[in-house]
């Protein structure tokens, strides 16, 4: 969060229009922050959107377009990797912005295996909100306290539900515990080698 992932799709989604290329942002109807119709960074940068609830239907939408961005693409099933593919295959340039760590730091929906595909990954630091230093992790907050480990995954908010946070800032509500549930949900998420 506050990192600038929507500023930057936006600004690469300009630069394809310059270019003369046919350029569309699909964004998940779930994200009604600011404006429907368009993508809105935090820091005020626009461009007009359409949604989509499904991979499907980002497939559907982005079809004829030279170059497409996904935003907030962490909250679309995981069959949008395969949509991407598709899009990519067809000579379509894909630009997909989104949180890679859920509000616990864990991968956070087809996030994982769309960094692990991708041809270039650029990650975005934002600044922590209490030290001041890097931040890559977002934190989910209750009355301003930090929200349980078992809560929700997706709740669309802005700066006053979350705030970016330095891994050491960061906390997540029941600390105790945090760490061995975190890692065990990790080890849950890892892929399994087969001989």
């Amino acid at each position: 969060m506050f990192s600038g992932k929507s500023e930057e799709l936006i600004r690469r989604l300009r630069r394809a229009e310059i270019a003369g290329q046919r350029a569309l942002i699909i964004k998940p109807t779930i994200d009604n922050r600011y404006d429907v119709g368009h993508v809105v960074s935090h820091a005020g940068a626009r461009m007009r959107a359409v949604t989509a609830s499904s991979s499907h239907e980002v497939e559907r939408l982005a079809a004829g377009y030279d170059a497409v961005g996904i935003d907030e693409v962490q909250f679309f099933d995981d069959g949008v990797v395969d949509a991407i593919d598709i899009l990519v295959e067809s000579g379509t340039r894909v630009v997909a912005a989104g949180l890679a760590q859920d509000f616990r730091g864990l991968p956070f929906g087809a996030m994982p295996t769309l960094l692990c595909v991708a041809e270039f990954v650029d990650k975005l630091e934002a600044v922590c909100h209490r030290c001041g230093g890097p931040a890559t992790m977002t934190q989910r907050l209750i009355d301003g306290e930090p929200a349980p480990f078992d809560g929700e995954t997706i709740q669309v908010g802005a700066l006053d539900s979350y705030e970016a946070r330095c891994r050491a800032c960061h906390s997540v509500g029941d600390g105790a515990g945090y760490r061995s549930r975190r890692e065990n949900a990790i080890a849950a998420h890892a892929p399994t080698a087969t001989a």
